[in-house]
């Protein structure tokens, strides 16, 4: 690599939860620059969660992203003509992005609702521990837990 690496931009907190972990979430599901059409998506979805669970959106948001993170991932590597799929622990900041692509990923794959609708369902369902985000993390921990025999590649 050459250069020098690009240094971490600050982020601003969002307007209405002065979070930045929220501001973040909203850049994931901005589409072609379009901020404000992300943060309606985003805000209404948290409306939803109110209203359905009665809890405070950014405890549930928080619950959601902690059940969806992923601790290990695995990462091919080639070793004397064969790649082999590593096991590796998964880096803090990638852990929240990885987090938050899933959630996205799993409300965008459901149909015949509204984007507020699916992403306020799958943040409920992700806080419960149930879901396809969260299934989607538990098959990554499988996958990892089945080539443990590889770690020493590492």
């Amino acid at each position: 690599m050459r250069g020098k690496r690009a240094p971490q931009r600050e982020i601003a907190p969002d307007p209405r939860y002065n979070s930045t972990l929220i501001a973040k979430f909203i850049n994931h599901v901005m589409e072609r620059g379009k901020k404000s059409v992300a943060q309606k998506i985003v805000y209404g979805a948290f409306v939803l969660v109110k209203e359905k669970s009665k809890q405070d959106p950014l405890g549930v948001f928080d619950t959601a992203m902690k059940n969806v993170a992923p601790i290990l991932e695995v990462k091919s590597k080639r070793v004397g003509g064969a790649n082999y799929q590593i096991p590796i622990e998964v880096r803090g900041d990638r852990r929240i992005a990885l987090a938050m692509r899933w959630i996205i990923d799993a409300a965008k794959n459901k149909k015949g609702r509204a984007m507020p609708d699916k992403l306020a369902q799958e943040l409920l369902e992700a806080s419960q521990n149930q879901g396809d985000a969260v299934k989607k993390r538990a098959d990554v921990h499988r996958m990892a837990e089945a080539n443990r025999a590889f770690a020493h590649f590492a």
